[in-house]
């Protein structure tokens, strides 16, 4: 897979780690669970989105954009991640940052990643929760035109099929990894957001002559079935850019949402003992938004028996470390 012809912008070097979740697979019936460290990756606190940025970047910078606007949630990763890397590519960036999460407290309104966006130089825009975001960011488009910039916007988590082409290069490094440490996984699992990390897996993984079922997700955004079709669009659309001449069927893409709770960063029990276990028997961190119910579900599939005895499995660590500052309370009780 060749991705040279797609303008970059490079933000780390090399792969990241796959490492053995030693003492926490002692305690698991021979299934033996691996993690990637995409959460320690380059600048900004890391994050699966500096994969996504690179591309994005590099297309913006290509494009002549002086700007990175970009959406998401009061404590999103990908717009935190968006001002370090404008930051560091000299770039002035906008975040626009509804309150799409029903909470309330000090520590999200005021902590975790919206102190590091300010940290960063980027210019935030706090919206209400039912504001018309896309409306608001038509309208800053034209003012920042008005006033001699040119503005590039990256969608809600850096998920274009040009972002997604982050997470297919990823793809192809898991292989290559896989092969260096003769180590043979069952899956590739994943949190699903806003689809991009799934759906440029997926499509990677197809351009290197893998299935795309190698991939699979549990939602943490919308219900399940929305996931699939969002995840399989956006994997299309990435698959088109690599490989024209590929297809992905609907049953090509698995997203499980039964450890999603009531809704996007709402806190659940499974999401809350994954974190602490993994913490205590690791010192590793899950992010209580993404990762952290994404591990529940793993946990949960190797107690139900999906996976058996001397399956390996691979995690990617998406990252989202500060926002745990933000869920500080939910932790102490």
């Amino acid at each position: 897979m060749d991705l040279s012809c797609f303008a970059r912008y490079r933000l780390f070097d090399g792969p990241t780690a796959i490492e053995p979740l030693t003492s926490l697979n002692a305690e698991l019936d021979g299934v033996r669970i691996f993690v990637k460290r995409d959460d320690v990756s380059g600048i900004g606190a890391g994050g699966n989105k500096l994969r996504k940025l690179e591309f994005l970047l590099g297309e913006a910078i290509a494009q002549g954009a002086d700007t990175m606007l970009t959406v998401g949630g009061r404590q999103s990763n990908h717009a935190r991640l968006t001002a370090a890397a404008s930051a560091r590519a000299g770039l002035k960036c906008e975040l626009v940052l509804p309150r799409v999460v029903p909470r309330e407290t000090q520590d999200y309104l005021g902590n975790g990643n919206i102190v590091l966006d300010g940290l960063f130089g980027a210019a935030v825009h706090d919206l209400p929760g039912d504001a018309d975001v896309a409306g608001f960011v038509a309208a800053r488009l034209e003012a920042l035109a008005r006033q001699g910039r040119k503005a590039y916007f990256a969608p809600v988590g850096g998920s274009s099929a040009v972002g997604c082409l982050g997470y297919a290069d990823c793809a192809a490094e898991i292989l290559r990894q896989s092969d260096e440490m003769g180590v043979r996984f069952a899956n590739v699992l994943v949190p699903n957001g806003s689809s991009g990390t799934h759906a440029g897996l997926a499509a990677g993984f197809v351009a290197s002559g893998k299935p795309a079922s190698f991939v699979k997700s549990y939602a943490v955004y919308h219900p399940a079935e929305e996931t699939h079709g969002i995840t399989l669009e956006k994997a299309r659309e990435t698959l088109a850019l690599l490989a024209p001449g590929r297809k992905l069927l609907g049953g090509d893409i698995v997203v499980n949402g039964d450890h999603r709770g009531e809704g996007y960063g709402i806190p659940t029990q499974g999401m809350i003992d994954a974190v602490r276990r993994v913490a205590r028997a690791e010192g590793v961190l899950l992010d209580p938004v993404y990762s952290g119910k994404a591990f529940a579900g793993l946990l949960h599939d190797i107690e139900a028996n999906v996976y058996k005895p001397g399956d390996n499995v691979l995690f990617v660590m998406t990252g989202g470390t500060p926002a745990l500052f933000a869920y500080r309370e939910t932790f102490e009780n």
